[in-house]
């Protein structure tokens, strides 16, 4: 072909070839370079399938050594249970042996106790009848020498024993009586120390802050704003004051509404974190926290509920559960106060024997009353009673929540188990930060405000500090009177002391006529 191009073109047949030859060159290299490469990756896969042949194959005798020694182990195992069980069953065997031994002697024993009964039965009939005769001329000669005829005799003698038992038995009542306080006594010890026991959580309650820590001193200054306007700002839309003192990098929030507090408290430190505080920020920052909030609420609130595996709580009261998180009393969380006050109740009706999902109920709504104290005037207990009623809640659970201070009668067994639950929880150690002496000298001082005033007579501070009982003379306080001292009473108590809730005044004005008869 070569010839040809040169015969046919000459010099340009000539290049022509040269160039075909070139190309053939290049593509016989190429080939060869292919080839060879090929041989090489073939060599390397060779080698890669011999490799993991080799590991199948070690993978397959580790395998199977494994299996080998899990197998020989469980044969193993079953030869000790199997000898185990061997030697229980002879074990047993011998018990058996023995025991049929034993009741062979045992049998031998009562048969030889039932032939001496026998005898003894025949004995006693012997002796019956010579007792019936020696008897019969007993009472001849009883009835010759007393003049007294046979029913006469026994007429005196029952009547003599009929008062002696009537005496025993008053004995035998009193002491019954004196038992049974004193087991109830025990029983009841008994069931609220296993209801002590058998609950168990920190004693270290959580407490909402009204304090904001600041990065450096000069956030003051820009929490202040021009001419104040962004701390007004602040103190409108959160309805809290905000007092910056003279102590460094810390705000003070102030205010009653604990939900408030902590919407304010929340605002500031995230317009603090952010940096950007003016007027419209504030707004905005607000309403966040404020709709944060609402969704905690009401996040706490079905916790507490799923908690105690409660069914079918009211929208409503579990809201107001979910604020509860934010009171406290005493320092103590009043949510944390209420989940304690529903598990000691649990227990306590459980071991009466009465439902104790009732009594958890009961527990779990007894303060939340207090959720509503800042917008609706009256006892917490009768706030939350209430609004238990209100969302349809049972009538024993409703009477539990209203009594738990003893301010209305008990209607229900339910009644005075809050009302232990809730002294169980409140008294237990660090649940409350008031130290003894405080308590004592509060309500020393709720006494002697009363006892400060003209015609006392005297003055008792009942239900831990929640009312005050006022003696007056009643010679010398009329019933008007009686009313203006209650309501004198009360505005120095607000003047003088600081508590939470409310306490009650209780004026008693009370003639007696009394005489004995000697």
């Amino acid at each position: 072909m070569m010839w040809y191009y040169i015969y046919m073109f000459g010099g340009a047949g000539v290049a022509l070839a040269g160039s075909l030859l070139v190309y053939a060159g290049v593509q016989v290299r190429r080939a060869r370079r292919v080839l060879i490469e090929s041989k090489n990756r073939l060599g390397a896969i060779e080698r890669e399938i011999e490799n993991e042949r080799r590991e199948a194959s070690l993978k397959v005798r580790d395998e199977i050594y494994r299996r080998r020694k899990e197998f020989e182990d469980e044969m193993r195992r079953d030869r000790q249970e199997f000898d185990r069980l061997q030697k229980k069953v002879i074990s047993r065997d011998e018990d058996l042996q023995k025991r049929e031994l034993r009741l062979d002697e045992i049998k031998l024993e009562m048969q030889k106790r039932e032939r001496e009964l026998m005898r003894s039965a025949d004995s006693l009939r012997i002796n019956e009848e010579r007792v019936r005769a020696v008897y019969g001329d007993l009472i001849a000669k009883l009835e010759a020498v007393s003049t007294m005829s046979r029913d006469e005799a026994k007429n005196t003698l029952m009547a003599t024993l009929r008062d002696e038992v009537y005496h025993a038995q008053e004995k035998w009542v009193q002491k019954v009586e004196e038992e049974s306080r004193q087991t109830a006594k025990d029983r009841s010890n008994e069931i609220l120390l296993s209801a002590m026991q058998r609950y168990t959580a920190d004693t270290v309650n959580t407490a909402t802050t009204g304090v904001v820590h600041l990065p450096n001193e000069d956030m003051k200054g820009r929490v202040i704003g021009k001419e104040g306007r962004n701390i007004k700002s602040l103190e409108m839309a959160t309805g809290m004051e905000f007092i910056i003192s003279d102590t460094p990098e810390v705000i003070t929030i102030s205010g009653f509404n604990p939900i408030r507090r902590e919407i304010a408290r929340r605002s500031l430190e995230r317009l603090v974190h952010d940096g950007r505080i003016n007027p419209t920020r504030i707004e905005e920052t607000v309403a966040q926290c404020e709709q944060e909030i609402e969704e905690i609420i009401e996040e706490y609130g079905k916790n507490a509920a799923l908690e105690l595996n409660l069914q079918g709580v009211p929208a409503e009261i579990t809201t107001l559960l979910g604020k509860l998180y934010f009171r406290t009393s005493y320092a103590q969380n009043v949510l944390q106060h209420s989940k304690e006050v529903a598990s000691f109740a649990r227990i306590i009706a459980a071991e009466l024997g009465v439902d104790p999902t009732i009594a958890a109920r009961a527990g779990l709504f007894h303060d939340i009353g207090k959720a509503l104290t800042a917008e609706i005037e009256g006892p917490h207990a009768h706030i939350g009673a209430d609004v238990a009623k209100r969302c349809g809640e049972d009538v024993r659970v409703v009477n539990a929540i209203a009594a738990h201070h003893e301010e209305v009668p008990f209607s229900c067994i339910y009644a005075p188990i809050i009302l232990i639950a809730d002294t169980l929880s409140a008294s237990r150690p660090g649940t409350r930060r008031e130290t003894f002496s405080a308590y004592l000298k509060r309500l020393e001082q709720l006494e002697d405000i009363a006892n400060t005033f003209p015609g006392v007579k005297k003055a008792y501070a009942l239900q831990a500090g929640r009312e005050i009982r006022v003696i007056v003379e009643e010679d010398a306080i009329g019933d008007d009177q009686a009313r203006s001292i209650a309501r004198e009473i009360a505005v120095r108590i607000e003047k003088e002391m600081s508590f939470p809730g409310q306490i009650k005044v209780n004026v008693i004005r009370e003639k007696r006529a009394i005489e004995y008869a000697r």
